[in-house]
């Protein structure tokens, strides 16, 4: 089976999660897209979508869904997205779409985190995708100077500015043997809006798509 083929089956599995009359956290992502997709055919009767990017809210509309805005929803029960690394201890790497920082916003006002993914993204350890970190661009090279200091080698996302108004550096070379520490680290340097270690808020659920069949995780 192609990749396409396991995220949609991984994404299709997460519709068991969505119950009439909830309010539902949407990610951003390839794996994400499919899931819109599959809102969109089964068009289950929820409150409305919260949506992590304009890119996604454009997606739940073009599909007739309702969006609505965080500030108006409070917590919500649920919070579907993708990964571009997840390890065995639920931990994940995400913002290869750009959307790291309104995503992790919308993960932790989540009381479920669902995770879609192919099951190429499990992996038994974190740090072979370059790490996405949020930065402010009058900030951009004093934090490359920083995030060197830690070990990293950082590049400049070319031709990407985030819903935020943002930049993005894509960072190499880190030590993961301690996630949370190294999600701490990053954002306690001036500059920094957000990085897309998520250790402190980790998936709840896993869910990947394989060749035999969906593969379903519950920390």
């Amino acid at each position: 089976m192609n990749t396409d083929a396991l995220k949609k089956m991984a994404a299709e599995a997460a519709l068991r999660y969505i119950q009439p009359g909830m309010v539902v956290g949407v990610g951003t992502g390839s794996t994400t897209n499919f899931f819109i997709e599959a809102l969109g055919a089964a068009k289950i009767h929820v409150d409305g979508y919260v949506a992590s990017s304009i890119a996604t809210e454009n997606r739940l509309k073009a599909q007739g869904l309702r969006v609505l805005e965080l500030n108006a929803t409070g917590d919500i029960p649920v919070y579907i997205d993708g990964a571009d690394e997840a390890d065995p201890h639920f931990r994940l790497i995400k913002g290869g779409g750009g959307a790291l920082t309104r995503e992790k916003i919308v993960a932790s006002a989540a009381r479920l985190f669902v995770c879609i993914a192919d099951d190429g993204k499990d992996k038994p350890m974190l740090g072979k995708f370059p790490l996405p970190v949020e930065v402010i661009p009058f900030a951009r090279s004093f934090v490359a100077r920083q995030l060197v200091k830690i070990g990293g080698s950082p590049t400049l996302r070319s031709g990407i500015t985030t819903d935020n108004g943002n930049v993005i550096l894509d960072v190499t070379g880190l030590d993961f043997s301690d996630p949370l520490r190294m999600e701490e680290t990053i954002n306690a340097i001036p500059g920094v809006l957000d990085n897309g270690i998520f250790a402190h808020r980790r998936a709840d659920v896993m869910l990947f798509g394989s060749a035999g069949g969906v593969i379903e995780r519950k920390a």
